[in-house]
């Protein structure tokens, strides 16, 4: 399906300001953000510090954002001008956040002194997508006997700035001004106007007038008798119109205190629905359980009616071709129909014509959106961006899994025309140099490539002296999807009675096994190779984690899995804590880089199934265990996008990477695909059946329960229950509809797909 339709000639600075902002090695150049306070609502979304300022200045990621911008960016709370001490902060309920603090001592006058920790201050914050605001109810109470009054301020900031340049991955040529702030009566208003046509607007309400007013800086005074409190909203508000609309009727916009409250309690009430109830008998994986549920509920966002689950916070809120896929491909048994949606909202954008900016090819399914100026005035390529070499093949593997839980085929028939342009974009385009392996081009560009893998830094595909490697490049792990989308769309085809076409699927699948088990296997190092580089395929000959997606596949030779499993476990491999990117031993092994020897969980969740795919049960508990150990050391039991490689040995608890997103999507959805690996669950939907293979549980987990899993039209209750010589025995406690479910306890695969 080549299209002849062409865009314009690359221009060449354009071409440069892409290479810039994608060939960084970290995600981000700010402060560390990992002790944030995060709440998200939609595609509104709110970070703060532990005490919640937002601190102003330079060099800092928390704010207000909302469509890749930050609107604001400061926000102060003193108390005679002092900032109050933190006591605790919260944001459990994804949404809303909740702090605590105490006030300082306070000598507003020698005869008005308050001694410390006499006043409890509570922040409460919801994040209204519907009214785009921030909602902020402020209460004091005076918990001494003695009366007390005292001036609070609060200072406030609106940047507007692009979320590429607070990353540091981008410049600000050609970008808009902002308005100078200004007061109408009590609303504080500031505004800026876009060089994409876009003006943006904040708006500072609060319920209560303020004592004085000096610059974007607000006083109250407060007298509160003993034991009394006093409570303050704080509503702030932003917009975006078309240039030069009139903002009065958005600057009027406000809330009421009342109001306020009241959606708090609707939306904790609305927040919790969607997700399959799993119930555990340890109470610490119960709660990175709920804890990774709860960030998937934040993580939803809308676009074009449909719900996806955007990638990360603050990074990555966003639609992303193979992070949404993967992710809701991980929540599968928990949550089906955000699959369903988001193939449709990918495929909705699957490339029609050839754009060498943007990466565009017929056929192919995007990378990455983005809204924000810098995109909007196509300085940057994301509008969007198709530099992927995996998404594509991922949005044919997630339907065929998606079709195998819930029976949809009106999907597959829907969605034809994007698999047949996905089917040709893989031999067309996907087939670079048209040697029978999926790469990718790159130009090498400063210290970086343009990758387009899942380790998509710039840095991260590398041989083993150190060197980057030669593009076009073939990574191992994508020749394993390769070979599981043509396995699962041949599936589909058979069920459609299309057996020739089905046929030819199946043959390519094996003709590219019996390659890859040729050209990518090292024999003096026993194990897969990171890729094939150049146009003579060099192997890059490095020991990494990418190995360990292929075997989830299943397109590696079965008397290749003992060794490579092996590998992957030991000690230069295995932190304790999980399975490292790249080997310690590799010359570019740094524990703090983003793909170069930290550990993600995603990865990890992948190598999981792998293992289980084999028969490699003890294996994959031991890599199940030590996540699960990192996990019960990540505040409130967050999972983050990734953490550093360094030995569980002699570091009690796992390495934060400072800049890491969290929540992140599929971190939180590896804890829920692992669950799905362990308790072997393989369902055949169009066939009202359910294979339970192997089920397996960690050492202290007694039992666990799946309330409400969906196989098709069947909705069924099941108890994974450990007995006294060890094994697993499984129950069904509850089954609506028909549903055959059989338990293997020696099937060779825990894979749905597996031959």
């Amino acid at each position: 399906m080549k299209s002849e339709q062409r865009d314009k000639p690359a221009n060449g600075s354009q071409h440069a300001r892409k290479l810039d902002a994608l060939t960084h090695a970290n995600p981000a150049h700010v402060n560390d953000i990992a002790d944030a306070l995060v709440i998200k609502n939609e595609g509104l979304f709110f970070l703060c510090n532990p005490d919640g300022t937002v601190p102003g200045g330079e060099g800092h990621g928390v704010g207000l954002y909302y469509h890749d911008t930050r609107f604001l960016s400061t926000y102060i709370l003193r108390l005679e001008g002092q900032q109050p001490d933190a006591l605790f902060a919260s944001g459990s309920e994804g949404f809303m956040g909740h702090i605590e603090l105490s006030n300082p001592m306070l000598n507003r006058d020698p005869q008005k002194t308050i001694d410390r920790n006499q006043m409890g201050i509570t922040w409460q914050r919801v994040v209204n997508a519907h009214r785009l605001a921030l909602e902020d109810v402020l209460t004091f109470k005076n918990y001494s006997m003695e009366p007390m009054e005292f001036n609070f301020s609060l200072e406030f900031d609106a940047d507007f700035k692009d979320i590429f340049l607070i990353r540091g991955m981008a410049s600000p040529q050609g970008m808009g001004r902002a308005d100078a702030p200004r007061w109408s009566d009590d609303i504080l208003c500031f505004g800026y106007k876009g060089a994409d046509k876009i003006d943006r607007s904040l708006f500072v309400h609060f319920s209560k007038t303020p004592a004085k007013k000096k610059q974007t800086c607000v006083h109250f005074n407060i007298k509160l008798p003993p034991q009394e409190k006093k409570e303050f909203l704080v509503f702030l508000h932003l917009a975006e119109t078309p240039a030069g609309q009139d903002t009065t009727q958005e600057m009027q916009t406000t809330g009421s205190l009342r109001q306020a409250q009241e959606y708090q309690k609707t939306s904790q009430q609305q927040w919790a629905g969607g997700f399959l109830d799993v119930r555990c008998s340890s109470p610490l994986i119960q709660s990175i359980i709920n804890r990774a549920i709860a960030d998937l509920r934040m993580l939803r966002t809308v676009l074009r009616e449909k719900t996806f689950f955007a990638a990360g916070v603050p990074w990555f809120v966003t639609l992303f071709g193979r992070d949404s896929l993967i992710t809701s491909m991980q929540v599968l048994p928990y949550q089906p129909d955000i699959a369903r949606d988001t193939l449709r909202l990918v495929a909705s954008y699957q490339g029609k014509k050839i754009n060498k900016i943007t990466d565009e090819q017929p056929g192919r399914i995007l990378h990455e959106l983005r809204v924000d100026e810098l995109t909007n005035i196509h300085e940057l390529p994301y509008h969007p961006f198709y530099g992927t070499i995996d998404a594509t093949l991922l949005f044919l593997i997630v339907l065929g899994r998606y079709i195998h839980w819930t029976a949809d085929m009106d999907l597959f028939d829907e969605l034809r025309p994007n698999i047949e342009a996905a089917l040709q974009w893989i031999d067309q385009y996907g087939d670079c140099n048209q040697n029978g392996y999926i790469a990718y081009n790159s130009p090498v560009h400063g210290d970086g490539l343009i990758n387009q893998g899942w380790k998509d830094s710039g840095n991260a595909i590398v041989n083993a002296d150190g060197s980057l490697a030669e593009p076009p490049i073939a990574l191992v792990e994508v020749q394993g999807y390769a070979f599981m989308a043509w396995g699962v769309i041949a599936d589909l085809f058979r069920r459609r009675n299309e057996t020739a076409r089905a046929e030819q699927l199946e043959e390519k699948a094996q003709d590219l096994r019996e390659r890859f088990n040729r050209d990518y296997w090292l024999d003096d190092q026993h194990f897969y190779a990171l890729a094939l580089q150049g146009k003579d395929l060099r192997p890059a000959k490095v020991i990494s984690s990418n190995p360990g997606q292929a075997l989830w596949t299943g397109i590696v030779d079965p008397d290749r899995a003992k060794p490579t499993v092996q590998r992957l476990l030991a000690s230069d491999m295995f932190s304790g804590w999980g399975v490292r990117t790249l080997s310690s031993n590799e010359r570019r092994y740094n524990p703090e880089s983003y793909h170069l020897g930290s550990v993600w969980p995603h990865d990890n969740g992948f190598i999981v199934a792998g293992m289980r795919r084999y028969g490699f049960d003890e294996e994959a508990l031991q890599v199940t265990q030590g996540l699960y150990d990192a996990a019960s050391h990540f505040h409130n039991y967050r999972v983050p996008e990734l953490f550093g490689g360094f030995p569980r040995a002699g570091f009690n608890i796992p390495v934060r990477y400072p800049v890491a997103d969290h929540p992140q999507a599929w971190a939180a959805g590896s804890i829920l695909h692992l669950l799905e690996s362990l308790l072997g669950l393989c369902p055949d939907a169009l066939a009202a059946s359910l294979r339970i293979c192997r089920p397996i549980l960690p050492n202290f987990v007694d039992y666990l329960e799946l309330h409400g899993l969906r196989v098709g039209s069947a909705n069924v209750d099941l108890r994974f229950e450990r007995t006294q010589d060890g094994q697993v025995q499984v129950s069904t406690l509850h089954l609506d509809g028909k549903l055959d479910i059989k338990i293997e306890s020696d099937s060779p695969s825990a894979d749905p797909h597996g031959k």
